[in-house]
């Protein structure tokens, strides 16, 4: 068969498959000609089996049938100001637009977003239920031609404001899911590329390829919306990741979809074999080589404690917050409330938090690696990407599932099933305790209460890592957001098989790898995550002050005691956005409050929550380097920003190809004043990541954290009046035979 014929039939196969693993868009109720079905024509209803050829199994072989859907979302309504734009109310706004004057052209448009443009602050939280919901709009961005408009919806009038038409800024919105799927298919369309992979001695019908972000190299792009292209092989595996074709790499106009230069630096290096790179449960060889773990589950015989109000608003235990997905964020927590068990009274914690940005720069300067700079959230969408979540496995028995509805580029909605999950976890913590010594005399005494806590989970399939993204909340007013990292890593081929191989100069320096040998011919690149959280807390109100709690080594006078020294607490309250950037140090102890100093508690502190680290990385990037100027968000890992509605992407609103002139580093040396305001804090959690052999074929899940705590909050301990476990409550479970 000719390769232009080959790249042909194998194009039409990755185009349905590639949308289909981003979106996953299967629907249980009638079709309908604006709303993507079963029946649809449209690529993004394609089959579930994204990646099939006559040399490989379909990876969906051995998965359980589809349960249920949760329900038709044709008949949603809104409920309450935050909740997301339904499937009708994306129709109409498609409708509008349709015959707006914008569209009318001849030139080719797109939507990269259809989102609720969300209403004033203080109209949401003084807006009661039962009572009539504000205006509802819709903020849309959209290319016509070669520009980007943003433009707001109103959807009861119909009335359209160009917000932003065109848009002037530097840098381009995500790409849609369509661009992405065009750029895979690209290259088998080009005849030089299909004779690069042929004489390679590679079959054509064994390739797949990935668009990668090209990053911005200082006009190196010019005024064009670019793309780069690189490619695998599927042979023997479906971990296609494991088998780069190194070196080879394209350049793609996603405008006027053309490669415009092919880069080829990698002739002399191998693909690397497939040889134990399947990480398939039905096809591990060692499977039933490792002692097997019974099955576990939390069993709850009353059922969960947590109920979803109009599918949007939690309600658990002494917490209340509206839940919804974003295509942008991937899920977003607003009006946080906790209540108070003294004064029986629901008080205000956070506004809003979500993810705003994802920085992952790869540490290879070399032709093919350089630009690997992503952005996760503003250049692919980290809620576009998010897959749905497997019952048992990404979440437990007892979860609860809710769905993201989006649109996609010709404004269609369509349903990301399953995308975020809910849950109760026991995993036999402790919330408080206290044993009574007998030495004291007193009669035996233990007092115990258990730690259930409430986890909102989503996972985003980013290419080829993915990340899991919990927010906990506490029955002691603690909230927790956790990042995991799995998935697959970025490899690149090398001609070493083996450590000893590689080159030495005659100083014994070994020649640099920029990454592990994790197999034959395979290195793993070191790189970097950086994850940066929007927190607008509200700690009893919107006026709020950030507080620097120092810890300092105190020196006693002479005299004054035995002891030489002792640790004192400095507070300094940030008057300005440069006092509240914070640069975290083991040397530098410190505590991160957030207070009302216009409610105190009974013996005068002001309420407040504190910002409590864990393990976390700083980015060791030059400042001045470009990809760091455009991921200038994480020069500090804490930042403290006045609110304003328009900042809240870290990396900017139009963060592809952005030059780093719209960045909260930007914002925030403006310096403004931030104390008794309502004010925004920023965090960041970051990673460094020397891959090893343990992270290949599929790395486990690493994991760092970072919680939001009471301090002064509450007038005592809120949870002492919490219910010990009793045996007659909890189911009884005959154990089977155990054997040593």
């Amino acid at each position: 068969m000719e390769p232009k014929l080959c790249s042909g039939l194998f194009l039409l196969i990755v185009t349905a498959c590639f949308i289909l693993l981003l979106t996953s868009t299967n629907f249980s109720h009638e079709p309908s000609s604006t709303y993507c079905t079963n029946s649809s024509s449209s690529p993004l209803c394609a089959s579930r089996n994204f990646l099939f050829n006559k040399k490989t199994r379909p990876i969906t072989k051995n998965v359980p049938k589809p349960k249920p859907k949760n329900h038709d979302h044709v008949s949603d309504t809104p409920n309450h100001p935050l909740d997301p734009l339904t499937v009708m109310e994306i129709n109409k706004v498609r409708s509008i637009l349709s015959s707006h004057a914008l569209f009318a052209s001849p030139a080719p448009h797109s939507f990269h977003s259809i989102v609720l443009e969300e209403p004033d602050k203080n109209l949401v939280r003084q807006w009661e239920k039962g009572t009539t919901l504000p205006p509802r709009k819709a903020s849309v961005i959209a290319r016509v031609g070669a520009d980007s408009h943003v433009l707001t919806v109103d959807i009861s009038t119909s009335y359209v404001d160009l917000v932003d038409s065109p848009v002037h800024a530097p840098g381009y919105p995500i790409m849609t899911l369509e661009e992405m799927a065009s750029a895979t298919w690209a290259p088998f369309t080009n005849e030089d590329f299909n004779r690069t992979i042929l004489s390679r001695g590679v079959d054509l019908t064994d390739v797949i390829c990935f668009p990668i972000s090209s990053g911005w190299f200082d006009n190196k792009e010019g005024n064009r919306r670019l793309i780069k292209i690189q490619c695998f092989s599927t042979q023997g595996t479906v971990n296609f990741y494991m088998r780069p074709i190194e070196g080879l790499t394209l350049l793609f106009d996603l405008d006027i979809k053309q490669i415009l230069e092919t880069t080829d630096t990698g002739r002399s290096i191998p693909i690397p074999g497939s040889t134990n790179t399947d990480y398939r449960f039905s096809n591990l060889p060692n499977r039933d080589k490792t002692r097997p773990l019974n099955p576990i589950s939390i069993e709850q015989p009353r059922g969960p404690s947590f109920v979803i109000e109009d599918n949007h608003l939690v309600k658990w235990a002494n917490w209340e917050f509206h839940l919804k997905p974003d295509p942008r964020a991937g899920l977003v927590i607003s009006t946080v409330k906790v209540h108070d068990p003294d004064t029986e009274v629901s008080r205000e914690v956070m506004y809003k938090g979500f993810v705003s940005e994802l920085f992952v720069p790869y540490m290879d300067p070399s032709e093919a690696w350089y630009f690997k700079t992503y952005m996760d959230a503003g250049e692919y969408g980290f809620g576009l990407q998010a897959m749905p979540l497997e019952p048992l496995n990404d979440c437990p028995r007892n979860a609860v599932y809710m769905d993201g509805i989006f649109a996609a580029a010709d404004g269609t909605p369509y349903v990301r099933e399953n995308m975020i999950c809910v849950f109760e976890r026991y995993a036999g913590d402790i919330g408080w305790r206290h044993s009574e010594n007998p030495v004291t005399g007193m009669p035996p005494l233990r007092e115990v209460r258990p730690k259930v806590t409430l986890v909102v989970r989503m996972v985003s399939s980013v290419g080829n890592y993915d990340y899991i993204i919990d927010y906990e909340f506490q029955t002691d007013g603690l909230m927790r957001a956790k990042v995991g990292l799995s998935g697959i890593l970025m490899v690149k081929g090398t001609t070493y098989k083996n450590k000893n191989q590689v080159k030495k100069d005659k100083e014994g320096n070994e020649e640099e790898l920029y990454g592990t040998i994790l197999s034959e011919n395979v290195i793993g690149v070191i790189h970097d995550h950086y994850v940066t959280f929007y927190l607008d807390l509200d700690v009893d109100g919107p006026n709020n002050s950030f507080v620097k709690v120092n810890l300092k080594r105190q020196q006693t006078e002479p005299g004054e005691s035995p002891r030489k020294s002792y640790m004192n607490v400095v507070k300094n309250t940030a008057k300005t956005e440069k006092d509240g950037q914070i640069k975290l140090s083991l040397y530098d102890p410190s505590e991160y409050h957030v207070i009302n100093s216009g409610k105190t508690t009974r013996v005068g502190n002001p309420t407040g929550y504190k910002v409590v680290p864990r393990a976390t990385a700083a980015s060791l990037l030059d400042r001045d380097d470009l990809p760091q100027k455009r991921g200038a968000f994480t020069n500090n890992q804490i930042w403290v920003t006045p609110y304003n509605k328009s900042e809240q992407w870290a990396g900017g609103l139009f963060t592809y190809q952005s030059h780093g002139d719209d960045t909260l580093a930007v914002w925030s040396n403006r310096d403004r004043d931030i104390e008794n305001k309502d004010i925004v804090v920023w965090y960041t959690l970051g990673f460094h990541h020397i891959p090893c052999q343990e992270d290949f074929p599929i790395m486990p899940t690493v994991s760092s954290s970072f919680d939001l705590k009471p301090v002064n909050f509450f007038e005592r301990n809120p949870i002492l009046s919490a219910t010990p476990n009793f045996e007659h409550d909890l189911p009884v479970c005959g154990a089977g035979s155990v054997s040593a």
